[in-house]
Order: structure tokens, then sequence, then C-alpha cells
């Protein structure tokens, strides 16, 4: 695409090229996609009535952004969907060691080649993905890797000490004309954010003890934890002043965007139903409000993405045992989440040897929760007639579809909770049983059937 497009100077300019400033770019993107009707977050979910408001009234604003909450909150996932809204072809000086526009450059290298050469000034056409860049805060980050040092090869080849062109530029000027991320801004040691002052307001960068007038020109956004102002580490006042807008994030409001976010994020290596995904988002949700785990470092959505992903790891392992084929995860599969996941969680200090109970306790709230939502209205008592009029169900990792509904009469209901589940009544003995199998935990947990387990089944009576 790129070989249709100006490769001098001279023809940018016959083009009609005028120079750009990122944010002005990003701002005028945004406001055609808006005009248009076109989505310019793909991938994020749960933030259309809040926080993607607010980010898009501070890009329209020109701001730095710094986006503040807990982890697993899609912090970074919402950083990096910024990058759509470059153009997605740049020009750029070609060789030029900064992504500098050719009609404006700005170190002192390319300004004498853009003398010297003047029209014939080779460009080149670097694609918006190259325009971004990301750095994780930790507190060996030095001012060198930020914003530059001196480098002692340059200076070895003649060149003295004060001349600019012996600078290595760090990772923030060689951001120009595009956009850098921040991730988990307070871990930078407080002397290193001092360094981001002059670049946030100045738009210089001060290397060694002279200043080098670079106008540069970025997008700085980053993210932090609110406990890190008080645990880790903390912004320092003046940069906080810099950064136009802070805005919270939160994870999902509703069950629905829950689910549709795990199904989004999620590698199933087995089909997971909606009701499973459910029982999982509520489950993410009660620990969440529980009083037993340390609400302050959060239960990230990557714990609903993982929970979901062993789901579908154990009915596929359930499926090599049995060699029931396709794999289909039953509610028997969530038994695994408590005892895996356990380790992701952080809970309370008064909580030590019941945390397999709570677990437990909350992921058995969340089953009912789901059953009596999905299946309202369903008269259940037929089912729990046939179970305890001489019919007990079998269920666990190594009983089938087959089995768990051949033990049951043909019954009118079965049909009904299938359908409510959508789960087709004459479709894989998989999808039926793992609907039956919720409603049969239903009864049980409503104490309306027994549940005898050991070690490898359970038996609804």
């Amino acid at each position: 695409m790129t070989s249709r497009l100006p490769s001098t100077a001279g023809e940018l300019r016959a083009s009609g090229y005028q120079p750009r400033g990122v944010k002005a770019e990003i701002r005028e993107n945004l406001l055609a996609a808006l005009r248009s009707g076109r989505d310019p977050w793909p991938g994020i979910v749960g933030f259309d009535r809040t926080v993607l408001p607010q980010l898009e009234r501070a890009l329209l604003a020109g701001h730095d952004v710094v986006l503040l909450g807990e982890r697993g909150q899609g912090k970074t996932r919402l950083l990096r969907t910024i990058v759509g809204l470059l153009d997605e072809w740049t020009p750029v000086i070609e060789g030029a060691e900064l992504g500098e526009d050719p009609l404006d450059p700005i170190t002192p290298e390319s300004r004498r080649r853009a003398a010297e050469l003047g029209d014939d000034l080779p460009v080149v056409w670097r694609h918006r993905d190259d325009r971004f860049a990301e750095k994780l805060a930790t507190p060996d980050t030095s001012v060198g890797d930020l914003v530059g040092d001196v480098d002692p090869v340059k200076v070895a080849q003649g060149r003295s000490l004060g001349d600019p062109e012996t600078i290595h530029y760090g990772l923030l000027p060689r951001s120009h004309r595009g956009v850098i991320a921040v991730n988990e801004l307070p871990d930078l040691a407080e002397r290193i954010q001092v360094s981001l002052l002059n670049v946030m307001e100045e738009r210089d960068i001060q290397i060694r003890g002279y200043t080098l007038r670079l106008p540069l020109d970025v997008l700085l956004v980053a993210t932090a934890n609110p406990e890190d102002y008080t645990n880790r580490g903390r912004i320092i006042t003046p940069l906080k002043d810099r950064f136009g807008a802070e805005i919270r994030t939160h994870y999902p409001l509703e069950v629905a965007a829950e689910v549709d976010l795990v199904r989004q994020e999620a590698e199933l290596v087995a089909e997971v139903g909606d009701h499973l995904l459910e029982v999982v988002a509520r489950f993410v949700r009660h620990l969440r409000e529980s009083s037993a785990i340390d609400q302050r470092s959060g239960v990230s959505a990557r714990f609903a993405v993982a929970a979901a992903e062993t789901v579908a790891a154990a009915a596929l392992r359930r499926s090599a045992l049995t060699g029931e084929a396709p794999a289909v995860a039953r509610p028997v599969d969530l038994e695994s989440v408590p005892e895996v996941l356990r380790g992701k969680l952080e809970f309370e200090a008064g909580e030590e040897g019941r945390e397999q109970e709570v677990l437990t306790h909350l992921l058995r709230r969340s089953v009912a929760d789901t059953a009596r939502a999905a299946l309202a209205g369903i008269d259940l008592r037929q089912l729990a007639d046939a179970v305890s009029d001489g019919h007990p169900v079998a269920t666990g990792e190594r009983v089938t579809a087959a089995e768990l509904l051949g033990a049951l009469p043909e019954l009118p209901v079965l049909h009904e909770v299938a359908t409510r589940l959508g789960a087709d009544p004459k479709g894989p003995a998989g999808h039926l049983a793992s609907a039956v199998e919720l409603a049969l935990e239903s009864l049980y947990l409503t104490r309306r059937l027994a549940k005898d387990e050991d070690d490898d089944r359970a038996v609804y009576g």
C-alpha cells in the first residue's frame, strides 16, 4: 500500500499534506467514529455508560490520562485500543532516530538533512501499531530508560559531550508523534517520576545537566491501582497535576457484561454453555462482595476468565476418561474451580483454614442464583418426584451424559428445562445433560432432593 504514497518531502507537500499533532489526530478520528456510529473501542465490555464517555471527553480535550482502578479491570486493554484512533499510515523521515514529520523535523540531525536535501528528503510510512509504546513501571526503571542518556560510543567518535547528537534517546522521545502507556505508574521511584514533568508540560527533555529543546508530540497515558498510593508508592503531586484527566475504572456492573467479557477473553477447550458462564460470573461477583476476601486487592476479571477455562478443561478431561464426544461442560465440572484457583485470591487475616469452605459456599450460592433466574416459572416437581420415586441420578467425572439422562424417564419438564437453557432436546446428549444437571443441583440446593457424594461421583435421590 505504501508504494503508492509520497516517497519524498516534495511529493508529500504537493499532495496537500499538513503536519498535525497526535492529539489533534486522535480528536478528529474519534469524532469521525462517533459521527458515523462506529465503535471506537472494540473489545471493551461494561464501560459504555461510565468509563468510555469520560475517556472520550479527555481525548477530545487533548488531555494526558491516568486510569485508576483495581487489578484486572481492563485498564491496559483500554489504553491499547487508543491505537485504533491513530491514522493507519503516517509519514516519517527515513533513517531518523525519532519518528519525525518530514515537514516538521525536531532533532538537529533531521533539520540538517532537511536543509541539505530539501524536497528530496526521503519519506517512509509508519503503521499506527508502531506508534504505540508500552512500559511497565518497575522500581529499577532509570531516567535513561524513559528520557535518554549520553551515548559513550558517540562521544568516543569525536563529538563533544554537550553535543545534542551524543544522546541516546529513551522511550518517551522515541514515542514522538505517538502514544506511550506507562503501566503501574506509582511503582516508578519518585525521582524518576520527576523526569516526566518537563516532558508533560514543557514538552522538552533534560539530560545530564543540559536541556535539549525537543518539541515532543506525545500522548501519555498511565494506569495505577488505588492501594498503590499508600502500600507500594504514589504518584507525586506535581505529576498528578500534569495529567489532564484521572478516570476511575470498575469491574462489570451487570452479570450479562461479565459473561460477555468471559466469553470474549477465555480460550475454552470444550463447549461451555451460557448458564455455566453465568454461574462463573455470579461466583466472581459474590467474591467481590464477600467480607472474607481482601477487597483492597480486588478480584480480577482474569479470575473469571481462568475459572471458565478451568471448567472447560475439566469437561475435556472428563470426555477423555469416558470416551464421550464432543466435550460439553456440566455443573459437575464447576467443582474444580475452588481448588484450582484458590491461590489467585487474597483472604482476610481471620479466614485462615476456611478458604475452601468460603469458596464452596459462594459457588453453590452462585449455582442456586443462576438456576433461580434461568428456570423461573418452570415447575420442577415432576423431576423431583421422578428422582424420589426410584430414579436416582448419578453424575461425576466418569459418568457420561447418556448415563445421566438414561437414569430418568421421559419427562416433558426436561424438554422445557433444555429449551429454557438454550439446549436442543434432540441435539447432542451433552447439552441436554448439562441443562438437566443444573435443574437437579437446584433441587438439591433448595433441599428438595438429597445428594450423596463419594470420591468421583454424586447421586441425586
